[in-house]
């Protein structure tokens, strides 16, 4: 394959890659074919001032644009036909009713040129395969005699003008090698712009990764930042939470001092204290045991409720006198031994 010679599409001179990739060489450029176009631009206005130079169709013809060439670089086909003149070659179409009448086998002919609007490309058959040498591939593309006659007619319903090789096409180095050894196409060609595409695309994609790259690495960082502001809110509920427990044990435990000190006034007191510290103590084993979390309104709830109920209780606990002496009697309450009583111990 390497000896195949494939001119790649540069600008708009695909004529040129065409006759080159035809002739297997660097046979003609740019300013031959230009030559060629105005020469051929010359004999048409010489043909078209035989019927007077001061007639309406010759001064409309000088005012035209050359037919057989333009700035971007294209050449018509009477530019290529004139080209393969000089090397004996001769253009036949391929669809027309003398090339047909013949029923030749595409496979037994030398070469092909392809043309659809301002596009040409070569398939020519070197040693006994054929190649596609369209100058807007990568490379040479490899063609089975098989699929020769079905490109053709494929191109043809694309609306290609094909024209076949007459003559005898100078020798090549392809030629010769591909003559004795044939060749095996592991991966066929893409298109020019295709591969820039690909390799565009690909760039993107890297991109697209490195960019998604970054994206988890700030996602985790956010992460990371709302786990810490959730650690911190969880922190202070607990703190809160420890706070209303303190105070809640505590009134529980006042509550119980009040009522065991309509029995003994010291002894409530010294209750009170050790309730106190009994409180700190039940508060630090309930903040070690806390696993629920509880906004600080639902604590005030819970703790009026349970006032509610410590105060309902306390009214029943109190205990009430046995008798009541009459009014005006000079005897007051008699308490009996029931004041001489130690109180229980506080719970």
């Amino acid at each position: 394959m390497d000896s195949i010679f494939h001119e790649k599409q540069e600008g708009s001179l695909c004529a040129q890659h065409c006759l080159n990739n035809l002739l297997q060489g660097e046979y003609f450029t740019p300013v031959d074919l230009s030559s060629i176009a105005h020469q051929l631009d010359e004999e048409e206005r010489m043909r078209m001032a035989e019927g007077g130079m001061a007639s309406e169709e010759y001064r409309t013809f000088l005012q035209q644009p050359s037919g057989n060439m333009d700035d971007s670089g294209f050449f018509s086909i009477q530019v290529i036909s004139n080209a393969l003149r000089v090397w004996g070659l001769e253009l036949i179409l391929f669809n027309s009713r003398e090339y047909q009448s013949l029923m030749i086998n595409p496979i037994n002919e030398k070469a092909f040129i392809c043309n659809y609007k301002e596009h040409w490309f070569t398939i020519r058959k070197l040693g006994q395969q054929w190649f596609n040498l369209n100058s807007l591939l990568t490379g040479p593309e490899l063609i089975s005699d098989t699929y020769l006659a079905l490109f053709l007619a494929q191109l043809q319903q694309e609306g290609y003008s094909i024209f076949v090789i007459r003559g005898n096409l100078p020798e090549c180095e392809a030629e010769q090698i591909l003559g004795i050894m044939r060749v095996q196409q592991q991966q066929r060609p893409r298109l020019i712009g295709e591969e820039e595409a690909q390799t565009s695309s690909g760039r993107s994609v890297a991109l697209g990764q490195s960019e998604m790259a970054f994206g988890v690495e700030d996602e985790v960082v956010d992460e990371d930042e709302e786990l810490k502001r959730a650690l911190a809110l969880s922190r202070q509920d607990i703190d809160v939470e420890d706070e209303e427990a303190d105070l809640r044990r505590a009134i529980q435990l006042s509550m119980q001092g009040a009522v065991m000190s309509n029995k003994s006034s010291e002894c409530g007191v010294g209750n009170v204290k050790s309730g106190s510290q009994a409180a700190g103590s039940a508060a630090r084993e309930q903040r070690e045991g806390q696993n629920e979390t509880l906004t600080a309104e639902e604590l005030r709830k819970r703790r009026q409720a349970y006032f509610d109920r410590q105060q309902q209780q306390t009214q029943t606990n109190i205990p009430q006198p046995k008798d009541t002496q009459p009014t005006g009697s000079s005897g007051s309450v008699n308490a009996g031994s029931e004041g001489d009583q130690q109180p229980k111990p506080s719970q």
